[in-house]
C-alpha cells in the first residue's frame, strides 16, 4: 500500500507541471472572459438605443409609433423636417448613437387604405464585427416593436383591415453609413453577413495553419534532438543561416499547402450555410477585392507564417524531448486564438486603444485583418502590418541564427569543444 502511494505521488508530481497547470489555467480564463462577454451582451441588449426620429405625418398611428419610440429608446434628436437629415445624424453620432428613423407623409393613411406605410432608418455602422451589430438588433427590435404595436392596434379596432398589412404594416427602407461609404437598402446585419467570409474564414484559417504548422517544426526539433540526428546535422560543413533557412523554407512550403487545403474546405462550408444573405455578394456594392488587393493579401500570409515558424522554431530548441515539445505549442496557439477571437467578434476600428495595440503587434493577426481592411481601402493598416511582420520576422529568424550557432544552448549537453572535435573528424574523412 505505501509503494502504491508512493507511485501515485510520483505521477502526480510529475503531471503537475507548471507547463501542465499554466495552459489550463490561461483556457479557464478566457472562457471565463467569453462567459463575461456573452453577460455583457445581454445587457446591452436590454439598454435602450440611442437614436433619432425625423415625423413627417400626424397621423393616429404615428403617435402609437412615437410613444413607443420615446418610451424604449434614448432619442437625442427630434424633428418634422426631413431636411434636417444631416443635423440629425451628426447629433447622432455625437452621441455615440445607431440610428436616425423616419416615418415618412401619409404614413397612417396609407396603412388605413391597406397599403404599408414607410419606415425609412438610417443607420451608422460603426464596425462590422458580431459585437458590433449587437446595437443595431436593440434598433431592429424597437422596430419590430412598433410593427406589433399598430398590428395589434388595427385589428383590434378595424376588422376590414387587409391581413396582410395588419400583420405587415410597415416597410422598413435601410440605408447604413460604413467607413465613409453609403450603403442604400443595406442594414447593418446584412452588410456583416456579406462580410460573413472575411470574419470567419480567414481568421479560422490562419489559425489552423500556424498551430498545424507550428506543431510540426517545434516536434520536428525535438525529434531531432531526441534522435541525435540534430548533433550530426550541426557537425556537417554548412552554415547555420542555411539550417534555419532551409527548415522555415519547407515548413513555409508545407503550411500554404495546408492553407490551400484549409482554405477550399471552409469555403466550401460557408457556401453550404444558408444565410440570409446568399443571393448578394460583395461585388454588387462595390465592394470586391482588386487583384492588387489578393496580392497584399498574399504578402501578408507569407510573411506572418515565415514568423510563426520562426518563433516556432525558436520554441523548439527549448525542448529536450518530443514529450516536453507539446507543452511548447500551447504559446503559438494562444497566439493564434488571441486574434483570430478579436477579428471575429470585433472591429478593430472600435478597438480600445490598449486592445489595438496588443492586436496589432500579435504578428498573425494581421493577415486575419487584411481582406476586410482592403475591403473598405484600409491600405495604411495592411502596408504597416506588413512591414511589422516582416521586421518581426527577421528579427526572430536572425534570433534563431544566433541560437542555433550557440550550440551549448541548443542542445542543452553538448559542449562547444565537442561539436568542434566532430567537426574535424568529418571533415578529414
Amino acid at each position: 500500500m505505501k509503494s502504491l502511494n508512493n507511485i501515485i505521488k510520483k505521477e502526480i508530481k510529475e503531471l503537475l507541471t507548471p507547463a501542465t497547470i499554466i495552459p489550463i489555467v490561461v483556457m479557464a480564463f478566457i472562457f471565463g472572459s467569453i462567459g463575461t462577454s456573452m453577460e455583457g451582451i445581454q445587457e446591452e441588449l436590454e439598454e435602450k438605443p440611442v437614436i433619432g426620429y425625423i415625423v413627417q405625418d400626424t397621423g393616429d398611428l404615428v403617435t402609437l409609433a412615437v410613444s413607443i419610440i420615446d418610451n424604449r429608446s434614448e432619442v437625442v434628436f427630434n424633428s418634422t423636417n426631413i431636411n434636417d437629415k444631416s443635423i440629425g445624424l451628426e447629433q447622432i453620432g455625437e452621441n455615440d448613437g445607431m440610428a436616425l428613423i423616419v416615418i415618412t407623409q401619409n404614413f397612417s393613411k396609407n396603412i388605413h387604405n391597406n397599403k404599408m406605410g414607410e419606415i425609412e432608418v438610417y443607420w451608422i455602422m460603426k464596425g462590422a464585427g458580431i459585437m458590433d451589430s449587437i446595437s443595431s438588433e436593440t434598433v431592429e427590435q424597437l422596430i419590430g416593436s412598433i410593427n406589433y404595436e399598430i398590428s395589434k392596434s388595427l385589428i383590434e379596432e378595424n376588422s376590414t383591415i387587409n391581413a396582410t398589412i395588419a400583420l405587415n404594416p410597415s416597410n422598413k427602407i435601410d440605408t447604413t453609413y460604413f467607413k465613409g461609404k453609403e450603403f442604400n437598402r443595406l442594414s447593418p446585419g446584412i452588410i456583416i453577413g456579406l462580410l460573413s467570409t472575411q470574419s470567419f474564414l480567414f481568421p479560422i484559417v490562419m489559425m489552423m495553419i500556424i498551430i498545424v504548422a507550428g506543431s510540426m517544426v517545434i516536434s520536428s526539433m525535438a525529434m531531432e534532438k531526441e534522435n541525435k540526428t540534430l548533433e550530426t546535422l550541426l557537425t556537417l560543413p554548412v552554415k547555420r543561416t542555411s539550417i534555419v533557412t532551409g527548415k522555415i523554407v519547407a515548413s513555409a512550403v508545407v503550411g500554404l499547402i495546408f492553407a490551400i487545403i484549409y482554405m477550399v474546405g471552409m469555403s466550401r462550408y460557408f457556401s453550404g450555410l444558408n444565410f440570409s444573405v446568399q443571393e448578394l455578394n460583395l461585388a454588387d456594392f462595390g465592394l470586391a477585392l482588386t487583384s492588387d488587393d489578393f496580392v497584399l493579401m498574399g504578402i501578408s500570409l507569407f510573411v506572418a507564417l515565415i514568423s510563426a515558424l520562426a518563433l516556432c522554431m525558436l520554441l523548439g530548441t527549448l525542448a529536450k524531448n518530443y514529450k516536453s515539445a507539446q507543452t511548447l505549442t500551447f504559446p503559438i496557439t494562444m497566439l493564434a486564438l488571441v486574434p483570430m477571437f478579436f477579428t471575429m467578434f470585433a472591429d478593430f476600428d472600435t478597438l480600445p486603444l490598449a486592445l489595438k495595440a496588443l492586436v496589432f503587434a500579435i504578428p498573425f493577426s494581421h493577415p486575419m485583418m487584411a481582406a476586410r481592411a482592403l475591403i473598405f481601402n484600409d491600405y495604411l493598416l495592411v502596408v504597416s502590418g506588413i512591414i511589422y511582420v516582416t521586421v518581426f520576422a527577421i528579427v526572430t529568424i536572425s534570433i534563431v541564427v544566433w541560437v542555433f550557432k550557440t550550440d551549448k544552448l541548443l542542445t542543452g549537453s553538448i559542449r562547444l569543444k565537442k561539436f568542434a572535435d566532430l567537426r574535424k573528424h568529418y571533415r578529414s574523412r
